[in-house]
């Protein structure tokens, strides 16, 4: 019992070493803070004063299988990476292309799609993620399409697996080929 004072004045010491996971902490709240910028068709965009498109309701199918509620949090280009990085928000979910640039500051969910890179470049507004600004140029047309991944605050091996899972699930059901195919198939 005469450790217990000093135990008492260690403790605060050791608490962000015993950090929660991620997954934790969202199955706390109940709900995934997604964030999105709300502003590219056919991705994530606002019709009718509501958020629709791709990756709205991959968001959606996302949340589902945690088994937490999806809590879009639409912000702008220059808050939605720094925002991820200092926890604000779990994770975006923008058309954001896999860059070793990107995978040194996050931790990156499993690729969910490959879109053309031309409706990428045919859909953008002219001030871009610096993550998509860097990957989607109009003009290259060789090499295979970018693979669009979910990044979040590294160190969360947890939540990385509980996400991959998700999004395999998605996969091998047949429901993410059914949303690439509503709202990504080539618009001719």
């Amino acid at each position: 019992m005469r450790f217990l004072p000093g135990l008492i004045c260690l403790l605060p010491l050791l608490s962000p070493l015993a950090h929660a996971e991620l997954i934790d902490d969202i199955n706390d709240r109940g709900e995934l803070r997604i964030a999105l910028e709300a502003n590219t068709a056919p991705f994530n965009f606002k019709e009718d004063g509501k958020l629709t498109g791709f990756e709205v309701e991959l968001g959606e199918m996302l949340a589902a299988e945690l088994d937490v509620r999806p809590d879009f949090v639409v912000t702008d280009a220059a808050d939605l990476l720094p925002g991820v990085e200092s926890g604000k928000y779990d994770v975006a979910i923008n058309h954001i292309a896999m860059t070793p640039e990107l995978a040194e500051r996050f931790d990156l969910s499993a690729a969910y799609s490959r879109p053309d890179a031309q409706l990428l470049a045919s859909k953008e507004e002219p001030q871009r993620p610096l993550v998509m600004a860097q990957s989607f140029q109009p003009e290259e047309k060789s090499g295979p399409p970018p693979s669009l991944v979910i990044p979040f605050q590294k160190g969360n091996p947890a939540f990385k697996a509980s996400l991959d899972n998700a999004l395999t699930r998605i996969k091998d059901d047949g429901r993410l080929e059914q949303l690439s195919q509503k709202w990504l198939k080539k618009q001719e």
